[in-house]
């Protein structure tokens, strides 16, 4: 009997924060890791020995998925390094580099934003698409889904980051145009929406979000940690709902729930 193989993913924005949360949560449920960032410096090795304490491979490949034209390279890479993809992770992302008034948001600032979060995010989820549906599959091979990590700002609204908002917002719709495409190829898309996640990107925010969530921000009354995303990518990207596509999940402490 054929031993069965381990399943790989592809963590962009991996060295720290949420993708570090995601890539080791990926490690301990058995996935082989390729870590895209912007550059390898110590966070990037801390999480490639925690992957490695795992029991499991890691690759690191240098990436700016903002560079549309590297991208089918990048995804040449992992096939070369660990053989395969099984699961894409959107993570990679930025956000406004000085919170501000709506009406002060400049063209530049926009462009930034939507071309890392947005455009960025569909030219690599296609060519993935494109390499993952052309590779002939067997009988208890792993489950495959391209999973996008959007935020709770594709549903709330936060005037000070509009521009981030819009990049947000727009991988809703990717998520769903995905899942309609790759379902012939049963690869299954999810959407993740962070609430307010203790990471480097938040801690400009600290204070102002330490008293929100004193004062009953968040149902379940504290920050959400990486590992919180992390287990959640891990446990979809392992195919724990596999009757499902298109679908987004909360992934904020309730955060999201409508209250009077």
């Amino acid at each position: 009997m054929a031993a069965v193989r381990a399943p790989v993913a592809l963590v962009t924005g991996g060295r720290r924060g949420i993708g570090a949360g995601i890539a080791t949560a990926l490690a301990a449920r058995g996935f082989d890791v390729a870590i895209a960032d912007l550059e390898r410096d110590r966070d990037a090795e801390a999480t490639m020995a925690a992957v490695k304490q795992a029991g499991r491979r890691v690759s690191f490949i240098q990436a700016d998925i903002a560079a549309i034209g590297t991208h089918a390279a990048l995804v040449d890479r992992v096939w070369s390094e660990l053989g395969t993809l099984d699961c894409l992770v959107n993570n990679a992302g930025v956000q406004v580099a000085t919170r501000g008034d709506l009406l002060d948001v400049t063209p530049e600032s926009f462009d930034r934003l939507l071309s890392v979060n947005l455009r960025g995010t569909f030219f690599l989820t296609q060519a993935a698409a494109r390499r993952m549906g052309r590779e002939t599959r067997a009988p208890g091979d792993p489950h495959r889904s391209i999973v996008t990590v959007s935020s709770i700002n594709a549903v709330s609204a936060a005037i000070n980051r509009g521009e981030y908002c819009l990049s947000k917002s727009a991988l809703t719709m990717l998520n769903k145009l995905f899942a309609l495409r790759l379902a012939e190829h049963r690869i299954h898309c999810y959407e993740i929406r962070p609430g307010v996640i203790r990471t480097g990107m938040t801690a400009p925010a600290k204070e102002d979000y330490d008293r929100r969530i004193a004062e009953g921000l968040v149902p379940m009354a504290r920050w959400g940690e990486p590992e919180d995303i992390g287990g959640a990518v891990a446990g979809l990207a392992a195919g724990t709902i596999p009757f499902n596509t298109g679908q987004a999940f909360a992934i904020d402490g309730g955060l999201h729930i409508e209250r009077l």
